[in-house]
This record gives structure tokens, C-alpha cells and sequence, in this order.
């Protein structure tokens, strides 16, 4: 198929899977006499691959390392599921953090609506800074 009835297909523009063959996600695309790029159905499915990947985190360079384990055809499962457990373990760190930072985010909101009666916003302001400041 021809790059725009694949980008319609994808919902990807044509810039972008020419992108992505440069970066050699995409293979096997051949190049017809008049010049026009070729590809065949299976590269459908890889764009579906990348896109879900992207979305859960992967960056192109971890794509590529996956996608040739499986570009052969021999399916490496060793390899790939080692490579998804891996992702997995980012996601879960990045998780700890992000709940280490919302805690963070949420103890200061208390800090701030706890403001003593009387108290003014700089002063509030202040109490509030100093209490990230490392001791001496």
C-alpha cells in the first residue's frame, strides 16, 4: 500500500511513518520504479505496536531494541518478555515517585491551609518554606 492509504489507516501522518523508517522501526518497505515507498500489510500492525508502546512509556531506542528481537520472524520470547519486564520495573519506580511527590504536594497544601489565625500570607509564606530548609 501506497503511504497516504497507510497514514489513513494508522491515523498517523505520512511524516511521521517515514520517521519512523528512518529510525529503521519500520522494514521492508520497497520502493517502486516511479520512486513511490511500497508497504505491506504487516507494517499496519507495527505502527499499532508503536503507538501502544509509546503510549506505555517505551522510547524509539527501546522500540528498536524490541522490535528486532521479533524483526526475524523467530520470535526471541527470552529476550522480549526480559525487555517488557524491564519496563515494567521503570513504570513501578515511576510510580513510587509519583507518590512520593503527590505526598509532598499534599503536605505543603495542609501546611498552607493550616495557617494560624491572625497569621499573614507572607508570614504563612515563610513558615511554611522554612519548613523545607534543611536543619543546621
Amino acid at each position: 500500500m501506497k503511504i497516504g492509504e497507510l497514514a489513513q489507516l494508522s491515523g498517523l501522518n505520512a511524516s511521521r511513518i517515514r520517521f519512523y523508517e528512518a529510525q529503521g522501526l519500520i522494514q521492508n518497505v520497497e520502493r517502486r520504479a516511479n520512486g513511490y515507498r511500497h508497504y505491506p500489510e504487516q507494517v499496519l500492525q507495527t505502527l499499532y505496536l508503536i503507538q501502544c508502546a509509546q503510549q506505555a512509556g517505551f522510547s524509539l531506542e527501546e522500540l528498536k531494541q524490541l522490535l528486532s528481537i521479533t524483526a526475524s520472524g523467530d520470535v526471541k520470547q527470552d529476550e522480549l518478555i526480559a525487555g517488557l519486564r524491564r519496563k515494567i520495573e521503570q513504570i513501578e519506580q515511576m510510580q513510587r515517585h509519583l507518590a512520593q511527590s503527590k505526598a509532598k504536594l499534599l503536605t505543603v497544601i495542609d501546611d498552607i491551609q493550616s495557617r494560624p489565625d491572625g497569621m499573614g500570607c507572607a508570614a504563612n509564606a515563610e513558615r511554611v518554606l522554612a519548613s523545607f530548609r534543611p536543619s543546621r
